[in-house]
């Protein structure tokens, strides 16, 4: 059932204008304001550098994804390369809680029958920890064709040295 409110207004000239409405709904496209989409970024990368130094791997790993995908920057946009590096030293002292070092563990195949290979979290931490964290900013990335794009600017060292000077990063301290 439709309503129909005739609205009367009087021109310039003096002569009546009935304006009908139906269900007295008006669009006002003037008052619009569209959705603003960030432009394709050319150019350098910026590199930032972490430490991980007393970070829980979690914490860690959600918030470097969140630096990587562009997500802290005020103008992001799904669809638009933020043209950011994250380099993430210290690896070997970040922390896991509870029973994690012990029950978690980390599984891959060869791709042979019967590949199918597991490591529990505390023996890859003692011999390779920037694979844990690698693993664990990995598996927050969108699963999507920018995955292993971001990932390639993913650095993890093990120690507070890396070899990324001359990129000149700029520390950035995840806290919030």
């Amino acid at each position: 059932m439709t309503h129909y409110q005739p609205m009367k207004s009087v021109d310039k000239q003096g002569r009546y204008q009935v304006q009908i409405d139906v269900c007295s709904l008006r669009i006002h496209t003037e008052s619009r304001v569209g959705t603003y989409l960030a432009k394709a970024r050319r150019g350098q990368i910026a590199w930032r550098v972490v430490d991980a130094e007393g970070w829980v791997l979690g914490r860690l790993a959600a918030r470097a994804a969140r630096v990587l995908t562009g997500k802290d920057s005020p103008d992001y946009t799904p669809h638009v390369d933020h043209r950011r590096g994250l380099i993430v030293i210290n690896a070997e002292k970040v922390r896991l809680t509870g029973k994690k070092l012990d029950e978690k563990v980390y599984r891959h195949t060869t791709g042979y029958p019967g590949g199918l290979r597991e490591i529990t979290a505390r023996k890859l931490f003692d011999t390779q920890p920037e694979k844990l964290i690698r693993e664990a900013i990995y598996g927050m990335l969108p699963k999507n064709r920018w995955r292993d794009r971001l990932a390639r600017r993913l650095k993890v060292y093990v120690g507070s040295t890396h070899p990324h000077a001359g990129q000149s990063p700029q520390a950035l301290s995840l806290a919030r």
